[in-house]
């Protein structure tokens, strides 16, 4: 029986590269010249630092510019607030992995609702999605290609 599962997952070495690129153009701009502006990837997020809140939205804008390059999908990004303390600028960003289970609900929804003869299944935070006829299988793809779910989606594992 055909399957395939759903995943929303981001190549964490591509995000460290396109960190490591961001932090390279910062040091040869220059209207970074002589600030202490940069960018670290933690545990899965990435902090942002600078020395004003204009400064920061920059880096997010190079940073956006670089993981796009790289392939890395910005929507699973999701931006934290900006935290002034004295002369220095501090924001997070999230990098979302996975899918959560009312959003893996929403979606097993939006299968059973679309009649196609397939059956969908959550598997901790992934979605298997399977049925008897291969073409069932890419009109689920089809169809989840063009609703907007707030998170970007691969589709792996496709197996006859």
């Amino acid at each position: 029986m055909p399957s395939f599962d759903i995943v929303s997952e981001v190549d964490m070495h591509e995000l460290a590269n396109a960190v490591d690129q961001t932090n390279r153009e910062l040091g040869t701009r220059y209207d970074f010249k002589g600030s202490d502006a940069r960018t670290e990837l933690k545990d899965g997020s990435i902090v942002l630092t600078a020395e004003s809140e204009f400064q920061l939205k920059q880096i997010v804008d190079i940073l956006y510019l670089k993981t796009a390059k790289r392939g890395v999908d910005v929507g699973s990004f999701e931006l934290g607030e900006v935290e002034t303390t004295g002369r220095r600028a501090h924001q997070t960003i999230s990098v979302r992995q996975g899918i959560q289970r009312e959003l893996a609900k929403k979606l097993v929804k939006m299968i059973k609702d679309s009649r196609l003869k397939v059956q969908a299944s959550v598997q901790g935070e992934q979605l298997r999605v399977s049925g008897k006829k291969r073409d069932d299988l890419q009109g689920v793809i089809a169809m989840l290609r063009e609703q907007d779910v707030g998170l970007p989606l691969q589709y792996v594992n496709f197996r006859d």
